[in-house]
């Protein structure tokens, strides 16, 4: 019976590490804006400490904005489009355990034998793009991704693209009738 708890934690353990590995994407927008007058965008602003992810950023985002028929110019657009990149350090707990100990303890229960725990730190990377239209300068549509991030650029690269394809995915919002 301990053996079948043991090995149940462990593999839900498994399945909340590996979840928690996967990018999340989040968007909002203004419900009382009409996407349907939006056509053209322009950048306002892209904030990032790594010089090298402006073009990265604008490269994702724009091939998100013209699939779905927007037009980049190179001011004066409909919609101004602002982005901020952040990492971050994060810590994850992970515990072994090195055997089950044996014979009765107080309570009825063997000992689990000794346990160590190390931390892990990782950096996590989040990108949020928000669109605003030109005229009322009003948040219109706000997305984020975030993801753990690799030693690997080129990785990287591609999981900002995902992300921000995922952020994308049902843009512009459907109207409300």
């Amino acid at each position: 019976m301990k053996v079948q708890k043991t090995m149940f934690f462990s593999i839900a353990m498994f399945f909340v590490l590996t979840v928690a590995s996967f990018a999340q994407v989040k968007t909002d927008y203004d419900h009382h804006a009409n996407f349907g007058q939006y056509k053209t965008y322009s950048w306002e602003k892209i904030q990032t400490k790594d010089p090298l992810m402006v073009d990265r950023i604008k490269d994702a985002v724009n091939g998100a904005l013209t699939a779905r028929g927007w037009t980049l110019v190179d001011s004066g657009g409909d919609v101004c489009v602002m982005a901020i990149e952040i990492t971050q350090n994060q810590q994850t707990l992970n515990t072994f355990y090195d055997g089950f100990g044996g014979g009765r303890r107080w309570g009825g229960f063997g000992g689990f034998g000794d346990a160590t725990t190390t931390t892990e730190t990782y950096q996590v990377g989040s990108l949020v793009v928000d669109l605003f239209d030109a005229k009322t300068r009003n948040l219109i549509w706000r997305g984020s991704s975030s993801d753990t991030l690799s030693n690997n650029a080129d990785k990287n690269t591609k999981n900002l693209d995902k992300g921000v394809q995922k952020m994308f995915a049902h843009f512009p919002p459907a109207e409300k009738k």
